[in-house]
């Protein structure tokens, strides 16, 4: 990966929108920006959340429960349809930082979103209190 790589102009527009979406802490318009099969891969769960509504749903919360979120760095893969975006926020009185890998189809849609988080006090930190907001709706989901 390398800073000097450009993405595929959909992707662009999307990663765009994100950033608009994130810097307004408003992510009503989440579900446009996602392929319907997307994929999130939390570092807290060994298997992904599948689906555009569940990867809505945790991006949604997650947004709720960070404090101070500001994206660092930007980089992008060979072949324009990936990103690597460096964050830093809190949770609590946890400091993290983190780094989304964003994947990208030709159209543009979001297709997998995984994140990965230091050090492990901050990602407990978060992952206890996303547990605490998702409790609700994943224990009323069908296995």
């Amino acid at each position: 990966m390398s800073a000097n790589l450009q993405l595929q102009p959909a992707a662009a527009v999307t990663l765009a929108q994100w950033h608009g979406l994130m810097q307004k802490n408003d992510l009503s318009k989440l579900p446009d920006l996602l392929h319907p099969q997307a994929v999130f891969r939390s570092p807290m769960a060994h298997k992904p959340y599948a689906g555009a509504p569940m990867v809505s749903l945790i991006l949604n919360t997650v947004s709720k429960v960070f404090v101070d979120f500001v994206y660092h760095r930007e980089l992008a893969s060979a072949d324009g349809l990936n990103v690597v975006l460096e964050f830093s926020a809190k949770v609590g009185e946890r400091e993290l930082k983190g780094i989304d890998m964003i994947r990208f189809d030709e159209a543009g849609k979001i297709v997998e979103f995984e994140v990965m988080i230091r050090p492990m006090s901050g990602l407990q930190a978060l992952g206890e209190e996303m547990g605490r907001r998702l409790a609700p709706f994943l224990a009323a989901k069908p296995a």
